[in-house]
């Protein structure tokens, strides 16, 4: 366990913005992650769990409390058969594309459409991480955690976990930290089934064909790329949280009244907003379509220090010199642009630390 003070969290988050830490501690163990979060709550002063840092802005103010960042290491496959498939337990501080690579290459299949996504693994059941037709949910078996109010561990089966779009019940509740997580993968040479149109066309096949382990990664990174959603220290465009707003998922009332907004603004011969069928009869809608359709392109906002990346119009990015508070103001200025022209308050999906959106 290591202690540090006054740590710029800019040097921690994916979006580089944010004040200092007061008080830093890095754990590389589940007993130092327990023991750190314990020693806060038991002295009950201010605590942030963090780990990659690809999800949070935090204010230019900083945190006026201990930061525990989690290093946590640890892949460890429990069993492994071809009717159960392989349950594999992994570290909360594990390197999420570091996982997926390793799973691509021992033949654990589920997660190869999650390859590319930043941060640690521990985040990806709290707000039930997805690409490309997969979600976190769909191999997640349990979920272990520290319960902070029953001070014990907890373990959660993933029918438990209250999985839905970009949510859990972990997200917004400061109860549980995450210790690890069990996979149950499918032991196989081929990928789940491609199930999303951009990725089967890159891969020249039809919806719903399996492909190499590999070639499904290699394919999601490429396209991943392209959007300027994979960390690249040399590109701007990827010095961001990646999507900043979910996907909206409308009543079908609501999904007509977007229809009659988007007919009366862009006229009745124009682009129609795509829709996407719920289970439950809902419809989810593109942010990103109601972004540029809005006015708000590619690259919007430059040459200032915060615009929308010049490569996908989801991406609130940080050019260099970026304030939080300018981070901010851009997602405002577009949310309130959206929710204007077609009346539709678009979500953010990353915590935003001591900010009002």
């Amino acid at each position: 366990m290591r202690e540090d003070h006054d740590v710029p969290l800019s040097t921690l988050t994916t979006m580089r913005v944010g004040g200092p830490a007061a008080r830093l501690v890095t754990v590389e163990t589940i007993d130092e992650l327990v023991d750190a979060v314990r020693e806060v709550d038991d002295a009950d002063e201010p605590l942030l769990v963090l780990s990659g840092g690809s999800n949070l802005v935090v204010s230019d103010q900083g945190f006026q409390g201990t930061v525990v960042h989690v290093a946590t290491s640890g892949v460890a496959p429990e069993t492994a058969d071809a009717c159960g498939g392989a349950m594999v337990r992994v570290a909360a501080g594990e390197v999420w594309d570091d996982v997926v690579e390793r799973a691509v290459t021992e033949g654990w299949a589920g997660v190869e459409a999650l390859s590319g996504i930043p941060g640690r693994t521990g985040a990806t059941p709290i707000q039930n991480v997805g690409a490309y037709g997969q979600d976190i949910s769909q191999t997640v078996a349990q979920v272990r955690t520290w319960d902070r109010q029953e001070q014990a561990v907890r373990t959660f089966m993933s029918a438990d976990c209250a999985f839905t779009y970009r949510h859990s019940r972990f997200k917004g509740n400061a109860r549980y930290v995450v210790l690890d997580v069990l996979f149950q993968f499918e032991l196989a040479d081929l990928s789940r089934p491609i199930a999303y149109a951009a990725l089967a066309k890159g891969l020249d096949v039809p919806l719903g064909t399996r492909v190499p382990l590999q070639d499904a990664r290699e394919a999601v990174l490429q396209q991943r790329r392209s959007r300027g959603m994979v960390l690249d220290d040399a590109d701007p465009d990827t010095w961001s949280c990646g999507s900043f707003f979910t996907n909206p998922i409308l009543s079908r009332q609501q999904f007509d009244d977007l229809v009659e907004r988007v007919g009366e603004r862009l006229g009745w011969e124009g682009p129609t907003p795509p829709r996407f069928g719920e289970p439950d009869g809902r419809v989810k809608t593109s942010a990103a379509w109601l972004i540029e359709h809005a006015g708000f392109g590619k690259g919007f906002g430059l040459p200032a220090p915060a615009a929308l990346s010049t490569k996908h119009t989801l991406a609130v990015t940080n050019r260099g010199g970026a304030t939080a508070g300018d981070v901010v103001a851009l997602a405002r200025q577009v949310r309130d642009g959206v929710r204007d022209t077609f009346g539709v308050t678009l979500v953010n999906e990353p915590v935003l630390l001591g900010l009002d959106l």
